[in-house]
């Protein structure tokens, strides 16, 4: 009877692991902190995909990050003309494996992201990890492993925006 009661509360106790867990999309829009990026994701028509089996790695900037760009960047990306460069531009936050920050290796590496015509430059170190973007800017992870049911989201100070292949040493 023991094992029986045993099972059925290990039974239990799954099933509501599964109800509570959330895909990137639904964490991300569960914090205020990324309404932006939320809102950017919508536009783009990438809720669905990133809401996905995955595996996904979100690196997720801040609403600051957003606000940080040149005046009316924003809101000139989140015009339906400007889909398919909003697209890219978040697309380039996005890397199609589970990478928790233990899997980046020491020191500098190139990640692909999904934007399959670009390059991210990932440094970790003693002091944490950064990430340089194709603007040659560097962004630093100030939070790093938010576990999703599809994935990681990092969370990171500064919009990544493609451009020419960061140098990476």
């Amino acid at each position: 009877m023991k094992v029986k009661l045993t099972i059925a509360a290990t039974a239990l106790s799954l099933a509501a692991s599964a109800a509570n867990a959330a895909n990137i999309v639904e964490i991300a829009a569960g914090d205020e902190r990324f309404s932006t990026l939320v809102a950017a994701v919508q536009a783009a028509g990438l809720a669905e995909t990133l809401s996905g089996p995955g595996p996904f790695t979100v690196y997720a900037p801040l609403n600051d990050a957003f606000a940080a760009l040149p005046a009316g960047t924003v809101e000139t990306l989140l015009k339906p003309e400007n889909k398919d460069q909003l697209t890219n531009v978040l697309l380039y936050h996005v890397d199609d494996r589970k990478l928790t920050a233990g899997m980046i290796p020491g020191g500098s590496n190139y990640f692909k992201p999904v934007l399959a015509s670009e390059r991210l430059c990932i440094t970790a170190g003693s002091g944490g990890v950064m990430i340089a973007d194709g603007t040659g800017e560097m962004a630093n992870v100030v939070v790093a492993d938010i576990m999703a049911d599809n994935g990681v989201i990092h969370v990171i100070d500064k919009v990544l925006l493609p451009g020419t292949r960061p140098a990476c040493h």
